[in-house]
């Protein structure tokens, strides 16, 4: 029997040909370095924390997690601007491409005082969380300055679409690098009263984040203006608000953003549920978490690859390539995901040891390794559908089948994943392994399902863009 995809042949024209693997490595590898930035940001944010309390690590990752899960649903509308984006440019409409900008950055704007009026929500989930007195505290105080920052990210968010929507992720990833490269600087002065400024703790860590993150919004708003004047995507002063492109982007980029709310928001449920479980399970389980994005992010990268190199070919008119450029990507992600799973399984005091017995207060060692050594391996084994998750959900929604991935998303993610948490833990009385185990099941079913979906191609007749015809729909002023 011939095995025809280990030939030699064939490996080498998936990495040359259009849509194959080559191409989106070239996408997705600025996006990774990006990604591999924020990674080394919350890492440390995360390890110097841990360095200064064990409170302050047991608090920085669920009220982290929270913020980012409220603002999560605004962040996927106004980043499918890039979605746009990609499918414009593979149709050769450059004006649309500023446009769809445009109107994702008015989107940002005009989130943001949501996110304020939503922090009062946000308190009275941490306060049901039932993570003791202290710990409460902190995770208020650093859940509030997180929010009254979102402007920052919404704003990055919409802004990269430009540029990563046309395969110049490139700029994307300086912008990103420079900001996280800041926000690590910023942690360490502001934790623990370093360069003349204030030891401010977990409150510092946040400061540092929210002024971090203004950096990317500001670089990429400057090249963006800059670019729109010197290569004629379309005027500034023709930048006005059109209902007809506005509803468009509503109408894909909203099931988009819930289809990401809904991942998040019942893994947040997942990882405050974990707190009830006593305070080594609790740290042990944030640590492997912690831990567990270094195999996460770069992954993501990958995804959001998918949604540029498959949007380009949609937007050209050629499925094939796009179909083509989603195996690719989940190629690219097993085999990444797999190389980190491994280190998990050989290698896991070493991460284990980097969070614990660094200070007073901190994490002992000998109460946690234990735990976290088990959370480890079953990382390991869910990172597989967490792959097919992120790459193959990338190319759906790419290709504009973004209500599918929401309904999906909304099934999988509160009827059976935390359908499923709230049965083991209130009715089996099970514990922090029951319910990371069910956290494994849920995720492999997860990548299953999409690449179920990606196979049946039903993907492939959708057109996120009007025919060339109907120039209003576009957002452009009919002639």
């Amino acid at each position: 029997m011939r095995l025809r995809w280990f030939s030699v042949t064939r490996l080498t024209n998936r990495l040359r040909e259009p849509g194959g693997i080559g191409e989106v490595a070239r996408v997705a590898a600025p996006l990774a370095v990006g990604t591999l930035s924020l990674t080394l940001m919350q890492f440390c944010d995360r390890l110097f924390l841990s360095w200064h309390s064990d409170a302050a690590i047991r608090a920085a990752l669920p009220a982290g997690i929270l913020s980012f899960t409220m603002m999560s649903g605004f962040l996927g509308l106004v980043a499918y601007g890039g979605t746009f984006v990609a499918h414009a440019h593979g149709a050769g409409d450059r004006p649309l491409c500023t446009r769809a900008t445009s109107h994702a950055v008015v989107l940002a704007v005009a989130l943001w005082p949501v996110l304020l009026m939503a922090r009062s929500l946000g308190h009275a989930i941490l306060a049901r969380s039932d993570h003791g007195a202290d710990v409460l505290r902190l995770e208020v105080g650093y859940f509030d300055i997180l929010m009254a920052g979102g402007l920052g990210p919404l704003l990055s968010h919409a802004l990269a679409g430009f540029f990563s929507g046309r395969g110049d992720t490139r700029t994307v990833m300086w912008a990103h690098v420079t900001g996280n490269l800041l926000n690590i600087a910023l942690d360490w002065a502001l934790i623990f009263g370093r360069l003349g400024l204030p030891a401010l703790g977990i409150r510092g860590a946040a400061i540092a984040t929210v002024l971090s993150g203004f950096v990317p919004a500001a670089m990429l708003a400057a090249r963006f203006i800059s670019e729109v004047q010197r290569r004629e995507f379309g005027p500034l002063h023709a930048l006005r608000v059109d209902p007809h492109l506005l509803a468009r982007l509503l109408r894909f980029g909203l099931p988009a953003g819930a289809h990401m709310w809904l991942d998040l928001t019942s893994f947040t449920f997942f990882v405050l549920l974990t707190g009830r479980f006593g305070a080594a399970e609790h740290a042990a389980s944030n640590i492997a978490l912690a831990i567990n994005s270094l195999a996460f992010m770069p992954t993501l990268a990958v995804g959001q690859a998918a949604t540029i190199v498959v949007g380009q070919h949609q937007g050209r008119g050629r499925p094939d390539l796009a179909r083509r450029a989603g195996w690719s990507a989940l190629v690219l992600a097993v085999v990444y995901m797999g190389t980190v799973a491994l280190t998990y399984v050989l290698a896991p005091d070493f991460y284990i040891a980097l969070f614990t017995d660094r200070g007073p207060g901190a994490a002992p060692h000998a109460e946690i390794a234990p735990i976290a050594r088990r959370l480890l391996g079953m990382l390991a084994i869910w990172s597989t559908g967490d792959a097919a998750d992120l790459a193959i959900a990338g190319a759906l929604k790419g290709a504009g089948d973004t209500r599918f991935v929401m309904a999906f998303s909304l099934i999988m993610a509160y009827g059976v994943f935390v359908g499923g948490l709230v049965a083991i833990v209130g009715w089996l009385g099970g514990g922090l392994y029951a319910v990371w185990g069910w956290c494994c099941v849920y995720i492999l079913a997860m990548g299953a399902g999409y690449i179920m979906r990606f196979v049946g191609g039903r993907w492939a007749a959708i057109r996120l863009l009007p025919p060339s015809g109907d120039m209003r729909a576009v957002g452009q002023a009919p002639r």
